[in-house]
């Protein structure tokens, strides 16, 4: 039998005793109760009165067993606990800054072995990401023509991931705002009290909308200490894009892909951060991977456990039984002397 989760025993080893209850009871059953009044022959006594069975002596003594067992239990000192651990943040403050303009849509990444666009697999991959941070503060900028906050930076990974699910194409404007999607990012990471503060910028076109250009925000960030990785997603040359022929089935266009890597590489130089290219999703994930080695802290734990002793239950409701045994035994259940 499984123990609900927290008990333990302090003494385990005591609950052995447990073991002799089944074989005291054994051996009493075998060898009855010892008699009161010892007689030749008990052919006078049928005579008197009339005859009634009674089981008493059988009761008293499984209300004994009874009452060891809880008895043998508190010895072994019952206790109710938990463990306690206390996870100190890593210092890490991060802001994800994902492309969801138009060109997002355009499926030359696979999932499964299946077609799939750029922006389901940046989310998958996004996803996974987060999931092996649990102790970075983690936020998400999402951009087209301008950006706009998905989620702050937190520790809630859980609601940082639905907020994740919710995110497509087409809440505003089309565009590709790189320089404002990098300040916007960069402002949520002005706390200077974070041991690292990067941005991971992942876009698959060139800045053609926004008020800053991205050679400022990339200064802006460097002046506050902020490292913005930066990727560019996409195949080199054409891409397939899904479009509706005229009976409404679903076909394929190929799009010329333009990701303005000198400038993405600007960017990562001018802040000590890297560039990186993704043409699949293999190497898309091997990316988030490196930068995810690359930004690694000591984490502190702090442990400790906390129990509830349980023995005094035990104790209360074996001395109750030996109380119910010793009054039966002394009025219902009383032998001739």
């Amino acid at each position: 039998m499984k123990l609900p989760e927290g008990l333990g025993f302090a003494h385990p080893w005591l609950l052995l005793l447990l073991l002799a209850l089944p074989l005291l009871a054994l051996l009493q059953g075998g060898r009855g109760a010892a008699p009161a009044v010892v007689f030749s022959s008990l052919r006078p006594l049928h005579a008197l009165g009339r005859p009634r069975r009674s089981r008493m002596g059988g009761w008293l003594t499984t209300l004994l067993l009874l009452a060891l067992a809880p008895l043998i239990v508190a010895l072994a000192r019952p206790q109710m606990g938990k463990t306690i651990t206390k996870v100190q943040a890593s210092g890490i403050d991060i802001m994800l800054a994902l492309d969801v303009s138009g060109s997002m849509i355009a499926e030359d990444f696979t999932i499964g072995g299946e077609r799939a666009s750029r922006l389901e697999v940046v989310k998958q991959v996004t996803q996974k990401f987060i999931e092996a941070r649990p102790n970075d503060r983690i936020g998400i900028v999402c951009f087209a023509g301008r950006p706009y906050l998905v989620s702050p930076l937190t520790l809630d990974h859980d609601w940082l991931l639905q907020n994740l699910e919710r995110v497509k194409l087409g809440l505003v404007e089309d565009g590709t705002a790189i320089g404002s999607a990098v300040a916007s990012a960069s402002n949520r990471l002005k706390e200077k009290d974070a041991k690292s503060r990067i941005v991971l910028l992942l876009t698959d076109g060139v800045s053609n909308a926004g008020k800053v250009s991205p050679a400022t925000a990339a200064e802006a960030a460097k002046a506050l200490g902020i490292k913005v990785y930066t990727i560019g997603a996409g195949t080199n040359g054409y891409a397939p894009v899904p479009v509706q022929d005229m009976f409404g089935r679903k076909v394929y266009r190929n799009m010329k892909v333009d990701v303005d890597e000198p400038t993405l590489m600007k960017i990562a130089e001018l802040t000590n951060a890297k560039f990186y290219r993704a043409t699949d999703t293999k190497t898309l994930t091997q990316i988030f991977d490196q930068i995810d080695k690359l930004e690694k802290s000591t984490v502190e734990l702090s442990q400790y456990q906390q129990y509830r002793d349980l023995f005094p239950w035990f104790l209360a409701s074996g001395f109750g039984l030996l109380a119910l045994q010793l009054v039966l035994a002394i009025t219902v259940g009383r032998r001739l002397p």
